[in-house]
């Protein structure tokens, strides 16, 4: 007898989906975005969204468990490292004094990842808060080859950082997601 979850799925119409079509908010009908930036923000938007549901209806516990040893990532560990990470990616942006850290010192994002709803209510807040901060001060930089901050990064490289922070990610929560409850899918 194993311990391991059964694989399975919500999706109905295709069984390597995550959801059905009708279901899916990352689900777009029409064509896709014009132009480049509106193309990368569409990309985040999706991989965004990809995290938060690889994350839904699951308990404190289940987002905090480390399932897949020895990695100590958990999914709970993953919202509070990119509310983190979107703190950074403030600081790339200002010229001025870089913000704090959110939790502390090395690895305190995912250290500090327990089973505790408070923490969990927190990781969301932080995250949704993060986000919207990075993107206003993204948007009074709409040319993507202008420079910004102490080390003059140019806008594209950030959006691009981040659209590859964020998918690499949510590889990381589709097996976490799955030795958690056996819930697979894109």
């Amino acid at each position: 007898m194993s311990d391991r979850p059964a694989r399975w799925t919500k999706a109905t119409v295709y069984p390597d989906m995550w959801a059905d079509p009708d279901d899916d908010p990352r689900n777009s009908e029409g064509n896709s975005p014009d132009g480049e930036l509106a193309t990368l923000q569409d990309f985040l938007t999706g991989y965004r969204l990809t995290l938060r549901m690889k994350c839904e209806g699951l308990d404190p516990g289940q987002l905090a468990r480390r399932s897949v040893p020895p990695s100590t990532m958990s999914l709970l560990g993953l919202l509070r490292h990119l509310a983190e990470v979107e703190r950074d990616w403030q600081n790339w942006v200002t010229e001025g004094d870089p913000l704090p850290g959110l939790y502390g010192g090395d690895d305190a994002d995912f250290d500090g990842a327990v089973a505790d709803q408070a923490v969990v209510d927190a990781a969301y807040v932080d995250l949704e808060r993060e986000q919207a901060a990075t993107d206003a001060a993204l948007a009074a930089h709409p040319d993507l080859g202008e420079r910004v901050g102490r080390d003059q990064v140019a806008v594209r490289e950030l959006m691009v950082h981040r659209i590859e922070e964020y998918a690499r990610h949510c590889g990381h929560a589709d097996l976490l997601r799955e030795c958690v409850d056996g819930r697979v899918g894109q």
